[in-house]
């Protein structure tokens, strides 16, 4: 396991949540894909899990199938980022993308960028 994960994983042991919490962390947690840990890292800490995950369909759709859909579109990953700000419906069928204004326009882009990067390890 990462220090990035350890890290993640030991406070929310030391700020005393259920088991349940370590358990969708680790769930959530998905190295058969580069660049997997630091976009997990960034799930966790904006609560993107809520609806995604990496490559199981929760509420939204799963990262691997975005990856898929914009391969090779220069000016997915700044209309992804806005659409994480912003929010957004239309795109996965009568899904809806509730705007994320906490998320910061830095993490907005790294996840943009983490997610449309999303490859099988090898």
């Amino acid at each position: 396991m990462s220090k990035t994960l350890d890290s993640i994983l030991s406070g929310v042991v030391s700020r005393g949540c259920g088991t349940a919490v370590l358990l969708a962390v680790a769930c959530t947690v998905n190295t058969a894909y580069a660049g997997s840990e630091e976009l997990t890292k960034l799930m966790l800490s904006n609560n993107c899990t809520a609806c995604h995950m990496i490559d199981k369909r929760k509420y939204g759709p799963q990262f691997v199938e975005v990856a898929e859909k914009y391969a090779g579109d220069s000016g997915a990953a700044s209309r992804l980022a806005a659409k994480i700000k912003a929010g957004g419906t239309g795109v996965w069928g009568e899904d809806v993308m509730p705007p994320q204004p906490h998320v910061s326009d830095a993490d907005a882009k790294a996840i943009a960028e983490l997610i449309l990067a999303l490859k099988p390890a090898k």
